[in-house]
């Protein structure tokens, strides 16, 4: 922190000084008295002239005012802002909390609070909030005093956006809130953790040893700010390497070293990968690649781990090393270090990995131009991904359907992609396409939904048309819950519970919304479609009905 400046008026006001010192524009929420100070706060510091105006969002329901504010930190890389009334108002926004502290996500939340002068005579919504969120969150804390708030709030947004990120909450009690105070705040920034140079030098040793390596390049290395060091390092080395999470497009789409496509030859065939940025979770086999049904050799490979923070490293896997601290630091240090010695040579990998990525691509070729009746959900894609601009946010929202958009749609930028993340929470569609096309005004902003995902949020295509924000909503709609209903049978050989209405006309949906949209049953109609929903300006949904039992076909179930 550097400079402060001393600030004073009734405690929303502090927050919205705060939070706009903090580098936030955007308040997302549902009307609520409990945090009217909050509105007003906004109001009056636009009024007075006093910097840029923060922008006021109001949603439908208070889940998509917090995975707007959620997707908002991804997006930005600056702490999304998600103000909440006090009791149900809270505990909605409670999964959109948790699905950022799993992704990493710089987040505040500021809950309303029944007020301290009633407390424990049974006020409105009187509930204790801290102790049910501080489990899914960096910190949950009550801020009892209107002398609190300014301090508190600029603790809150600093942890937030602090490695490892993540959210924070807050709430202010009712009468708290209404009253006055001054305060002090500094100018925005959040602490970065300096890697051991021993460390990064023992991964650079490991790395000039690997004759087969692979880098895994995750989430944390777009919110960390390290792409431009990482793209740097696979370019200048050659290295092969997959992404996942907010890591897709740091390797842009088409690059020979994104072996994406060859995932499975690569994670089997490797002596060493080098995970940055992402936990060894279900989604990388729990940090064991190779090993005796996976190679030739038997073995497994080698396994570094790179985090932002000494907590994010892997307590469960068997790791050759690891490192963690400020990621381009590490990156630059990593390539430095290598440099030093002699180039290691990894073309026939690359070249064999090359190889696999062009045979996966001609295999992908046949269900992306698939005719058949009822669409393969894949041929979504092959029409899509030929639409899509490099500057195109692209967020996933279901399950079956976006395990596809996984496979095919590979970002040309980094900072483009926004998925359910390891905590596999549907409904943030609709939050986070709002967040989106504020975040990136000029850039083309589209949704992929599951006909089952689409049924938590649909309704607040109803923000996106009263604040003019148009989207592209692609659909694929298998009238069921895909991800359930096929593991299901194959366990109990039949399903319950697991169909949805058949080819439900969801566009009407949005239509009646006050946006616009269509049914497509026919593959040819997909393209055409496409073109109408980007040229309309509007939020327009694409519905497309798809075949139940073209499954994606997945090698685990996340446990």
């Amino acid at each position: 922190m550097s400079e402060s400046t001393d600030i004073s008026g009734h405690s929303g006001e502090l927050a919205v000084h705060v939070a706009r010192a903090h580098g936030v524009e955007t308040m997302f929420t549902l009307s609520g008295a409990h945090v009217f100070p909050m509105y007003d706060g906004a109001v009056r510091t636009q009024a007075e002239g006093q910097g840029p105006p923060m922008r006021l969002l109001d949603v439908r329901h208070e889940q998509t005012a917090a995975f707007a504010a959620e997707a908002t930190g991804k997006l930005t890389r600056v702490p999304g802002l998600a103000v909440l009334t006090a009791g149900p108002g809270v505990t909605n926004g409670i999964s959109a909390i948790a699905q950022a502290q799993f992704a990493g996500s710089p987040m505040v939340v500021v809950g309303g609070r029944a007020p301290q002068n009633r407390w424990g005579s049974g006020s409105l919504q009187e509930l204790d909030q801290p102790p049910i969120i501080a489990p899914v969150a960096k910190a949950a804390r009550t801020l009892m005093t209107a002398a609190d708030v300014a301090g508190g709030m600029d603790e809150a947004f600093t942890l937030a956006r602090s490695s490892h990120r993540g959210p924070v909450f807050v709430d202010v009690p009712m009468d708290e809130f209404f009253n006055s105070s001054t305060g002090t705040i500094a100018s925005g920034e959040g602490t970065r953790i300096e890697p051991d140079p021993d460390a990064v030098e023992k991964v650079a040793r490991l790395l000039a040893a690997a004759r087969r390596p692979v880098l895994i390049l995750g989430t944390d290395v777009w919110a960390d700010h390290a792409e431009v060091a990482a793209l740097r390092l696979v370019e200048d080395l050659g290295l092969p390497t997959l992404t996942n999470g907010m890591g897709r497009g740091v390797i842009p789409g088409g690059h020979r070293c994104l072996v994406t496509k060859a995932r499975g030859a690569a994670l089997s065939g490797a002596d060493l990968v080098v995970v940055v940025g992402t936990p060894l979770d279900f989604r990388l086999g729990y940090g064991a690649f190779g090993g005796p049904d996976k190679n030739p050799q038997g073995e497994f490979a080698k396994v570094v781990h790179i985090a932002d923070s000494p907590g994010q490293v892997s307590g469960h896997a068997e790791l050759a090393a690891s490192v963690s601290g400020d990621l381009t630091t590490v990156l630059d240090g990593l390539q430095a270090a290598i440099e030093r010695g002699a180039k290691p040579d990894w073309q026939a990998w690359s070249d064999q990995l090359a190889d696999q990525v062009e045979v996966a691509a001609a295999r992908d070729a046949e269900l992306l131009t698939a005719e058949a009746d009822p669409i393969h959900p894949a041929r979504i894609y092959g029409e899509l991904v030929p639409r899509l601009a490099d500057d195109s946010v692209v967020i996933g929202d279901g399950g079956d359907f976006v395990s596809f958009a996984g496979k095919y749609v590979e970002p040309k930028r980094p900072g483009g992609w926004l998925d359910p993340g390891p905590y596999g929470c549907l409904g943030a569609g609709l939050g986070a396409a709002i967040a989106a096309r504020i975040a990136r005004p000029s850039a083309q902003v589209t949704l992929l939904l599951g006909d089952g995902a689409a049924g938590f949020s649909l309704m607040d295509v109803d923000t996106l048309v009263r604040h003019d924000l148009p989207v592209v909503m692609v659909m694929g709609n298998n009238s069921a819950w895909g991800l359930e209903k096929g593991p299901m049978q194959m366990l109990y050989g039949y399903d319950v519970i697991a169909d949805l209405g058949q080819r439900t006309p969801y566009d009407d949906v949005v239509k009646a919304l006050g946006g616009a949209g269509e049914t497509v049953t026919d593959p040819k109609q997909i393209g055409p479609a496409l073109d109408r929903a980007y040229a309309a300006g509007v939020p327009y949904l694409v519905n497309v009905i798809t075949d139940v039992e073209a499954a994606y076909p997945r090698n685990t179930f996340g446990i």
